[in-house]
């Protein structure tokens, strides 16, 4: 009985449930690739824009710059992950950097969720990456922020793998899709401005 009414206490001082699991999102992917190249792949400014972004700034040091432009003609704080950082690198092994949503999720966008990469060697040609992403609020612009890098990471990923199969992405069109939004944007302002 005495346990029966410590359980009803806790529940009750704990809104009625046991904490949840933390919500994260986990990917994996085998790339055609060593371990040195894997790793370079994410912790230098080439290997970024040749399979994640048209540019970065890239200091692969705790603290160090994890600067991912996927929007460089932006204005600064609208490239992507302007100012995300390193939190921990163990080389050849793990990584993680704080990460960001959107621009068009303002609200999540001003809070931090935290990504963790594992490089495991298959063989001497091969290494699988896996992605732990973390640090999830709940409701309203975090399900969206969710639900989009649910996607986008797949799309990241594969990107990788493409890259190490057929070669660094070509970023050329992406680039001028942008271009063009940004021209389009512009003529919209200017034809709804008071004249």
């Amino acid at each position: 009985m005495k346990m029966l009414l410590a359980l009803l206490v806790f529940g009750w001082l704990t809104g009625g449930s046991a904490a949840a699991a933390e919500r994260s999102l986990d990917k994996e992917v085998v790339i055609n690739a060593s371990l040195d190249q894997a790793w370079a792949a994410w912790t230098t400014r080439e290997g970024i824009t040749s399979f994640f972004a048209p540019d970065a700034q890239i200091e692969a040091r705790v603290g160090g710059a994890f600067h991912i432009y996927i929007d460089p003609g932006a204005m600064p704080g609208n490239k992507g992950a302007d100012d995300m950082r390193f939190m921990a690198l163990s080389p050849k092994r793990m990584l993680s950097f704080d990460w960001n949503a959107p621009p068009s999720l303002p609200e999540a966008r001003q809070q931090r969720t935290f990504v963790v990469l594992r490089f495991e060697p298959v063989d001497e040609k091969q290494t699988r990456i896996k992605l732990h992403h973390t640090g999830w609020g709940d409701g309203g612009e975090w399900d969206k922020a969710y639900a989009y890098f649910d996607r986008a990471w797949g799309g990241v990923l594969a990107n990788l793998k493409a890259r190490f199969e057929t070669g660094p992405k070509d970023w050329t069109s992406w680039l001028a899709q942008l271009e063009a939004y940004r021209a389009q944007a512009k003529a919209a302002a200017a034809a709804s401005a008071p004249k």
